[in-house]
């Protein structure tokens, strides 16, 4: 029984010694780790709330006869072309046009998007490069 005590005592002592030299390392982690779960937890509804926002959001370029509509996810949602632009003779003109008002479209939803997202981060206190709060777009 003596050596049975003896050796819980080691190990006692062991525990001791742990316990007294790493709380606050480890309390430091597992409060760190809390800390950031329940911030991934905040974005990640942050950012489904910002993709059902841009999802319902309709973003509109248009140019010459020709009418572009997406949403904020970048899915086409209407496309509207004047009879004039239409006629047999305009065809490599619309196709111009069409390039230009689908990446003019394109381009602003990016820019709506990042504006958002930018808004999100900022509402968290974090600040990513490219993303960070106050930033403006790059062109």
């Amino acid at each position: 029984m003596g050596n049975a005590v003896g050796a819980c005592g080691n190990v006692l002592g062991v525990f001791e010694l742990k316990r007294y030299t790493l709380p606050a390392y480890s309390l430091y982690n597992s409060m760190g780790l809390f800390g950031q779960a329940k911030d991934l937890y905040k974005l990640q509804k942050q950012a489904k709330k910002i993709k059902e926002e841009l999802r319902n959001l309709h973003i509109e370029a248009e140019g010459e006869g020709v009418v572009v509509i997406i949403n904020g996810e970048q899915e086409v949602v209407e496309v509207r072309i004047s009879e004039e632009a239409m006629k047999p003779e305009n065809q490599s003109k619309l196709q111009t046009i069409l390039l230009t008002v689908f990446n003019k479209a394109i381009k602003k939803s990016q820019e709506v998007a990042a504006e958002r997202m930018r808004g999100m981060m900022g509402d968290l206190g974090m600040d990513l490069p490219g993303l960070g709060a106050g930033e403006k777009p790059q062109a």
